[in-house]
């Protein structure tokens, strides 16, 4: 991805001082479990956890713990300055060993999401859901070769690009993208196009046509994904030139797909039984196991996106490994506290939200603001989850819950944590304004232009699957075979 930033040495950070923000740090943690109650539906939108009341907060005391996190931040690492003017494109066979082994590491996630989703479903949608997963790989690979690609990181307008790259027309073995092959740069940004859409099918799991998905992620990719990523990324894109703070796709891959989740959803309706029977996982093993494959993955998916191997990748690697584990230890306490119980769907649910949160700021931010937003993430991405239940719409798999409001959270808390600022950007609260433009731009983007998609193919080949087939399961209705054959 193009950057427009070089990063500041991290500021010396006393052990006292530290020692009592992540004491404040957790005690916000527990606290913020007050402001919730009511059904819990876990990450999948499948396990219903005993409704339990909290007593309000008694003072303002207790809100004070988020502001001890937030407001040094505001103030650390003001002196950021902007980035000098890149060097002169050479070959780097360094940067080139890396980022093909970087895109390695994005395509294992695929699969790795296909176990994470078909371990929550019910076993009778367990290879329907799974193929999601791989039949973007199939149809988003030709279109990301034909124009996609191009779309996304050609020309000079600032909305979209054009067709200049289609078919990767003009790009050699010689052609450089910084210090890699063009062709490097069209393999790893490919694997972001091919699961940002896969994203999506967890929110509309276990009831929908083959063929409706199949419409749906095409047209998306075409109109949502890669004018965002031109957007975000290409410079000539609107908000790389408002210098906007998205390192690995905090907006452009969790955030719209979260969204466009949320709105295909909505059109479609609940499955059949939602909220009246309990739905169940039915494999957690699997699930367990996609989390750690999702996680291997990821050091790829943040590391590789500064297209080098130099000492922002390296510390991406670290805050890849740090935000996760804080962000798993608190869903764990803030679980625990809610139901008595603390479960591996919820250590799974922890961990993909400080994946989420760190990916727009795995290359601006150091060690401390790494595990910062792991424990902010996690109580917030708890309480939409709550939230999903009151409101009454049926994110399977709450690829909204995480991804969409993870997203939005770790794009705005890059500006508050950023080590350094954006080109042009004069002050840390400026930052932050420009994080927040990129949020709502991108977001209302996508749920605007997803609804409208959703909706016109629901109303044409049809999007949801016929209320008898989607009781007998898409196994058996869609591919004419069974996950189990006990």
């Amino acid at each position: 991805m193009e950057t427009n930033e070089s990063l500041d040495e991290e500021k010396p950070f006393p052990d006292q001082y530290f020692a009592s923000l992540l004491n404040e740090s957790v005690n916000f943690i527990f606290f913020s479990i007050n402001y919730s109650s009511g059904t819990l539906f876990a990450l999948g939108g499948v396990n219903k956890m005993p409704e339990m009341r909290f007593e309000k907060m008694k003072s303002v005391k207790k809100i004070l713990p988020f502001l001890i996190l937030v407001i040094p931040a505001l103030v650390w690492g003001q002196d950021a300055t902007p980035a000098a003017a890149a060097p002169v494109p050479t070959l780097d066979k360094g940067d080139t060993a890396w980022m093909i082994v970087a895109s390695a590491f994005v395509f294992f996630m695929i699969p790795g999401l296909a176990l994470f989703y078909g371990g929550l479903v019910r076993s009778k949608n367990v290879l329907s859901t799974m193929m999601h997963s791989f039949i973007a790989i199939l149809v988003l690979t030709l279109q990301w070769t034909i124009f996609g690609y191009s779309f996304a990181f050609s020309g000079d307008n600032p909305y979209f690009g054009d067709f200049a790259l289609a078919f990767l027309n003009g790009i050699d073995e010689n052609t450089l993208e910084l210090t890699v092959p063009k062709y490097v740069h069209f393999l790893f940004q490919g694997m972001f196009a091919l699961i940002t859409p896969a994203l999506i099918s967890g929110a509309i799991a276990e009831r929908v046509k083959l063929s409706g998905y199949i419409a749906f992620i095409l047209l998306w990719a075409t109109f949502v994904y890669d004018p965002v990523a031109h957007w975000v990324w290409a410079g000539s894109g609107w908000l790389f030139k408002m210098s906007a703070l998205d390192f690995a796709g905090g907006t452009v891959v969790h955030l719209i797909s979260g969204i466009a989740g949320l709105a295909a959803a909505i059109v479609i309706g609940k499955r059949k039984g939602e909220g009246i029977s309990l739905v169940q996982p039915n494999n957690l093993t699997y699930t367990l196991i996609g989390a750690g494959l999702l996680w291997f993955g990821w050091f790829g998916f943040n590391a590789g996106s500064g297209l080098a191997t130099n000492g922002i990748a390296a510390r991406a690697f670290v805050v890849t490994l740090i935000a996760p584990a804080a962000a798993g230890v608190a869903w764990l306490a803030i679980e625990y506290l809610h139901t008595k119980k603390a479960t591996a769907l919820g250590a799974a649910s922890g961990i993909v939200a400080g994946l989420v949160v760190i990916t727009p700021a795995s290359g601006f931010v150091g060690p401390v603001g790494s595990i910062y937003m792991g424990l902010i993430v996690a109580p917030i991405c708890y309480g939409a989850i709550l939230l999903k239940g009151k409101l009454g719409y049926d994110d399977s798999l709450d690829a909204f819950g995480i991804h969409g409001v993870g997203g939005a959270i770790g794009a705005i808390l890059t500006g508050v944590f950023t080590l350094t600022l954006g080109a042009g950007v004069a002050s840390k609260g400026d930052q932050i304004v420009v994080q927040l433009i990129s949020v709502v731009a991108t977001g209302g983007y996508s749920f605007i232009v997803s609804l409208i998609l959703a909706f016109v193919i629901e109303k044409t080949i049809g999007f949801r699957i016929s209320e008898e087939k989607e009781i007998a399961g898409l196994d058996s209705e869609i591919h004419g075979e069974k996950g189990y054959i006990l």
